[in-house]
């Protein structure tokens, strides 16, 4: 089996790229990227798969990869993901996430690749929620309160209209907050470590900035995220949708206060009016009871590990050198 995988120097490809090699020995595991990508997330890795220079908004270089790996599987995980970054830059993350799924999948088409295919959505489409709504359902109206949330709507139905237009063997996901290792330091719990990892190493003397703390969230490990992913391939039928997430929920400011408590050294933290967004979607529990009757996944990892594991990687990163 030959699969594809989008974005597989982010923290999701990277550790789906581990999954895969650690579990399924007979599986071809290539990877498209971006010639500026840094591949710091897959060097371990690198002389274990094949990586392919090509770009979502370049349907020529999209063909030409898919005539080329002739992939039996696709996980569609390259995005513009960082959702303060969409409101600075709405048109560059709509053309990347909407246009560039399009550009895959008509890249499918055109090339007669007869494949599975995961197009990741995001719980970002729902939006701002109220209580009596919990937990979130997949028939859940969209809502969405940002530019990324409006390209992750705009993703997630081109890759239905595909699935229905065109019979391609779509499924879609909606994520939701998941995280672990190779976070990106943009996102919150990851920009805690990380400054949490710099004040141990007397790199940083101020207190941990931070955003909006009220904000509910429910946390999966991104290493049971990638495990959900291949089961989804596996035993899901085309054109379904489905939730996934994990089942601990807690504010932002809980999560801050684990990682203060893992601290080696005091840390004290500074709420900064320029890490507050515009609008927030401040209530995300999910359904997720549909993909586990339909897959048997369930999470496995806690949520005290997973932190644990992003500031031991913020820790070691220091250490090596290495920016992240």
């Amino acid at each position: 089996m030959r699969i594809l995988i989008t974005g597989v120097t982010g923290m999701v490809g990277s550790h789906l790229v581990d999954h895969v090699l650690a579990n399924y020995a007979d599986v071809e595991v290539h990877g498209l990227m971006r010639w500026r990508s840094p591949i710091d997330n897959i060097r371990h890795a690198i002389n274990r798969i094949s990586v392919h220079l090509a770009d979502l908004n370049d349907l020529g270089s999209l063909i030409r990869l898919l005539e080329t790996v002739q992939p039996d599987r696709i996980f569609h995980l390259a995005a513009q993901s960082y959702v303060t970054t969409s409101f600075t830059a709405p048109v560059d993350t709509l053309r990347t996430n909407v246009i560039g799924t399009s550009n895959l999948l008509e890249a499918v088409r055109h090339s007669g690749v007869e494949a599975r295919i995961h197009i990741c959505s995001s719980s970002e489409v729902y939006g701002q929620v109220i209580e009596a709504d919990l937990p979130i359902r997949e028939t859940m109206p969209f809502r969405p309160a940002s530019p990324y949330a409006v390209s992750k709507v705009g993703e997630d139905m081109i890759a239905y209209q595909y699935g229905l237009s065109f019979g391609l063997h779509v499924l879609r996901t909606r994520m939701f907050t998941h995280t672990g290792p190779r976070r990106g330091a943009v996102f919150a719990e990851s920009a805690f470590a990380r400054q949490i990892a710099r004040i141990e190493a007397g790199l940083q003397s101020e207190p941990v900035r931070v955003g909006n703390l009220d904000s509910v969230r429910t946390y999966a490990d991104v290493r049971d995220a990638v495990r959900a992913y291949w089961l989804l391939l596996e035993k899901c039928p085309p054109g379904e949708v489905y939730n996934i997430g994990g089942t601990r929920t807690v504010t932002i400011g809980d999560i801050l206060e684990i990682l203060k408590s893992m601290a080696l050294v005091p840390v004290e933290h500074l709420v900064d009016p320029d890490l507050l967004r515009p609008s927030d979607v401040t209530l995300q529990v999910p359904d997720i009871s549909r993909f586990q009757k339909a897959t048997g996944w369930t999470p496995e990892i806690e949520l005290e590990q997973t932190l644990g594991d992003l500031l031991n990687y913020h820790r070691q990163s220091l250490a090596a050198g290495v920016m992240v």
